[in-house]
């Protein structure tokens, strides 16, 4: 029999192509808003409603559930939803669980590289550095701290929190958004350009959860994040390069980004470095370490 494994955040690239290199080895459920196959659960998060069928015999829990951090302008209740779509969602699988008495191997959760702050600096963060004191570090914090109640509550045998970079996906995400003008011959970098901007090839991260679901002896966080760093501007430069574009806008002026996207822009403007070390030293490789390489994978195809 193969073990059971049940995603959360069923609609995202990194649950479609995770599901892919796993369904071999194991059964995949998901929890979704609307059941469209038979491997799908619905859940209501806004009114903690969940298919209790969806945990019968699950031995790993991925949560990759959780609103897009930079499709809408951060209003006060666009805050609260992306708050709450990560914790509130990892509450109702906790309670459940704990309702239906039932324990797991390991609950996989995706967190955010943005746990260090949103800024600019020379530092290149590791697992063992405190977190910041921005609205994305909070919220980065509040979702670690939903995992962790796995753990403390005994209900799975470890928890994992994988520090997710800016994926890397020709069919959503960043990538996308910034090749859209490069092929129309009006990209450019974003403030100065100088911002690091933490990256990950697709490809990369669904292997560290599948690394991470392997080996029992992973545990608690890992930054994931390519150990090749790069800033806006040469991502953005290497980008119209791989699809070979020119590059003759101006920069796009921070007071722009600001009036478009409010507090939002922020997280367009600043950015800092994040090590690989400790998910290297576990002894996960990277088949994606340089980002031209990337880059050329994920646009040439």
């Amino acid at each position: 029999m193969k073990e059971i494994i049940l995603i959360t955040g069923a609609s995202g690239a990194i649950a479609r192509t995770l599901s892919k290199k796993l369904e071999n080895e194991y059964s995949i459920r998901f929890l979704t808003r609307k059941k469209e196959a038979d491997n799908e659960f619905e859940w209501d998060l806004e009114n903690q409603i969940v298919d209790e069928n969806a945990f019968e015999n699950v031995s790993h829990i991925i949560h990759l559930a959780g609103a897009n951090i930079s499709e809408k302008r951060w209003t006060d209740d666009r805050k609260k939803e992306l708050i709450s779509s990560r914790v509130d969602s990892a509450k109702l699988i906790l309670n459940t669980l704990k309702k239906k008495n039932l324990k797991l191997k390991s609950f996989i959760s995706a967190s955010g590289i943005n746990y260090y702050g949103t800024k600019t600096t020379d530092k290149v963060f590791t697992e063992n550095d405190a977190s910041g004191n921005d609205f994305l570090s909070e919220v980065v914090v509040v979702w670690e701290q939903a995992a962790d109640e796995f753990k403390v509550e005994n209900i799975a045998e470890r928890v994992v929190k994988i520090r997710t970079a800016v994926v890397l996906s020709k069919t959503e995400g960043a990538l996308e958004k910034m090749m859209t003008p490069i092929k129309f011959g009006i990209g450019s970098p974003l403030g100065n350009g100088k911002q690091y901007m933490p990256w990950i090839h697709i490809e990369d991260i669904c292997s560290i959860y599948q690394f991470a679901l392997k080996n029992p002896e992973v545990e608690g966080s890992f930054n994931a994040s390519a150990p090749q760093h790069t800033t806006n501007e040469n991502l953005t430069k290497l980008i119209a390069q791989v699809l070979k574009k020119p590059l003759f806008m101006p920069n796009v002026p921070a007071f722009i980004l600001k009036l478009i996207f409010g507090e939002l822009a922020d997280a367009l403007l600043e950015g800092s470095r994040a090590s690989s070390e400790k998910i290297q030293k576990a002894g996960f490789e990277f088949k994606f370490p340089d980002l031209k390489m990337a880059l050329e994978d994920l646009l040439k195809k």
